[in-house]
């Protein structure tokens, strides 16, 4: 398999060259699955099982080094705040942007939501056009109906061809239509599309819009450069990258973060305030009101060392190699149908059972030790699509084995004989 345009060669799937008979890192790197050894845990798309690295870090500055940030002229809050800024440096480096062109927000939703209000609001007139996929997690549909209902703005879909790829002739049709935003997934939450990316931003970018994208999916999976991909914007999310919930980071290209009216108002975003009028701080504190998730920032920048520590190309490899067994053993069980067939797929798969609910079947394998997801994964408009209710998925991380995938088949099995 070729590697996405949108990847560079160091993250090029290898799946040969992979050995999943035993997991990337072993599985005691997480206190969790060290203490439930026979839990087999295929549902890190929703969110990462959490190294003790990550844990350890969290633990430290809560013991040893909380204080706030930003305000106090003592040690511990000095202290507080470089952990708070190097995090944001380590993010920074980890996508390939400045430091001044990342906003910490609470996850991936609140990122896009916050696009969708500082730049949506103060930049798109009525009549204009956002594009949006049919692959979009709905984080990445409702804030932009809801513009559009402000706004009175148009909001299309780039519809999916029969493989579960974006339609790249639809989508050019589109841009004829010279929207002034594209929303784009850069790896789709359900089946795992990996989306031409780079050529997508560019033809974008051609057609006079700006482009958003969701990498919350993409982030633990792949190597994203945001300056390699020409981007406007890019969410990614913690608690999906083996770090803490509350905390995700927004990637804004300097040159439009520059001039961009802040969302949300209060203490830590302002240079001085009188009640005339206030001066809104520079760069991204001006969109980090009030006290932020400091804790969470600084154990995201841990849980980014670890994925670095690891490395981008093992990590494809691995999940290639996974989705490859998968792939190869899921249709054993009688009336299965793996959802898709993307050209690229990234850690993701989806499948249904003729004659089974998806929640039956994620029921009965929970009570097995088996989590899965199971549901329209909040992608309806894509489900709709497909003609489907919902789909039962599995997602992999590194912690994962063939050996997971053969105890998943040997259950479905077991719930296949059972609900007969």
């Amino acid at each position: 398999m070729s590697a996405p345009e949108n990847r560079p060669d160091r993250n090029r799937p290898d799946s040969s060259r992979a050995d999943t008979s035993q997991p990337l890192v072993p599985r005691s790197t997480f206190p969790l699955l060290a203490e439930l050894p026979d839990l087999v845990y295929l549902d890190s798309a929703a969110s990462a099982q959490k190294p003790a690295a990550v844990l350890e870090r969290l633990d430290r500055f809560y013991r040893h080094e909380y204080a706030n940030i930003h305000r106090g002229l003592y040690a511990l809050s000095e202290t507080a705040s470089e952990a708070y800024e190097n995090a944001r440096a380590r993010v920074a480096r980890f996508l390939g942007a400045g430091e001044d062109e990342v906003i910490f927000t609470a996850n991936a939703t609140a990122a896009i939501n916050l696009v969708a209000h500082a730049y949506g609001d103060s930049r798109l007139r009525p009549g204009d056009l956002i594009l949006v996929s049919l692959l979009e997690h709905h984080a990445n549909i409702v804030p932009w109906q809801m513009l559009r209902d402000r706004r009175h703005l148009r909001l299309e879909a780039i519809p999916v061809d029969h493989r579960g790829d974006i339609d790249l002739g639809a989508f050019a049709a589109l841009l004829e239509r010279r929207p002034k935003l594209v929303c784009i997934t850069a790896t789709a939450n359900t089946i795992g599309t990996v989306t031409p990316l780079k050529s997508m931003i560019a033809d974008a970018h051609a057609a006079g819009a700006l482009v958003m994208v969701d990498a919350a999916q993409a982030a633990p999976h792949m190597h994203l450069n945001v300056a390699n991909l020409g981007c406007d914007f890019l969410a990614i999310t913690g608690h999906k990258l083996y770090g803490p919930d509350g905390i995700g980071a927004l990637y804004v290209r300097r040159d439009i973060l520059a001039d961009l009216p802040p969302f949300l108002g209060g203490g830590g975003m302002i240079r001085s305030v009188s009640i005339a009028h206030t001066d809104y701080a520079d760069g991204p504190r001006r969109f980090e009101a009030g006290t932020p998730a400091i804790g969470a920032a600084i154990g995201l920048a841990a849980a980014l060392d670890f994925i670095e520590a690891i490395g981008f190309a093992r990590i494809v490899a691995h999940d290639a190699a996974l989705l490859a067994h998968a792939e190869e053993r899921l249709p054993e069980i009688s009336g299965l149908r793996i959802i898709g067939r993307p050209r690229h797929r990234a850690g993701i798969l989806s499948f249904v059972i003729d004659g089974l609910h998806p929640h039956d079947i994620g029921s009965l394998l929970g009570e097995s030790g088996i989590c899965l997801r199971a549901g329209h994964h909040c992608a309806q408009p894509l489900m709709e699509h497909l003609g489907l209710a919902g789909t039962a998925r599995i997602s992999f991380a590194v912690h994962n084995s063939m050996a997971d995938i053969d105890r998943l088949v040997d259950s479905l099995a077991r719930v296949r004989q059972m609900l007969r």
